[in-house]
């Protein structure tokens, strides 16, 4: 599988409440949470982020709490892949098991640049800047993980296996 999008970029540390503040976590409605993602840290996110797009970001993505609420609201707004050095254990788990993908590479995100197309083949792992013609190779899945982003997420890879 591949995808191609546009780069919203960030630094390191971005946490949990930063791609979903806390106090909007009552609201039980996906579409309207989804509404809310990173406007903390870019509040013309969800008004300019399109389907397909990239998020690359610095070590520790997803740091913070546990809650699944920050991956899905990325996918929910159209995220194809986030690209950091490295992501926080428990986000990292909870990005596979919704069909978020995110790899780790830290060469493409120090490089790689705000607006700039990237494109991403998963099953190789090479990441593209289509803007700069620079490529990076990230570690490409396992297929166990691939098996869940392409039944997008972990209950659709095993109502597959049923």
């Amino acid at each position: 599988m591949k995808v191609q999008g546009r780069v919203f970029k960030y630094g390191e540390n971005v946490d949990t409440d930063v791609i979903i503040p806390a106090r909007y976590l009552n609201i039980a409605d996906a579409v309207e949470l989804a509404t809310h993602a990173m406007e903390d840290i870019d509040a013309t996110f969800v008004n300019s982020v399109q389907p397909g797009d990239i998020i690359v970001a610095g070590k520790n993505f997803g740091c913070g709490s546990s809650r699944e609420h920050a991956p899905r609201v990325l996918k929910d707004n159209g995220i194809a892949c986030v690209v950091a050095p490295s992501f926080a254990r428990i986000f990292y788990r909870n990005a596979i098991n919704i069909g978020l993908p995110i790899l780790e590479c830290a060469e493409a995100a120090g490089a790689i640049q705000a607006g700039d197309t990237v494109s991403i083949d998963f099953e190789t792992g090479l990441i593209s800047d289509v803007t700069s013609g620079n490529t990076f190779q990230a570690l490409p899945f396992p297929t166990f993980i691939q098996n869940i982003i392409d039944h997008d997420g972990l209950i659709g890879s095993l109502n597959a296996q049923m």
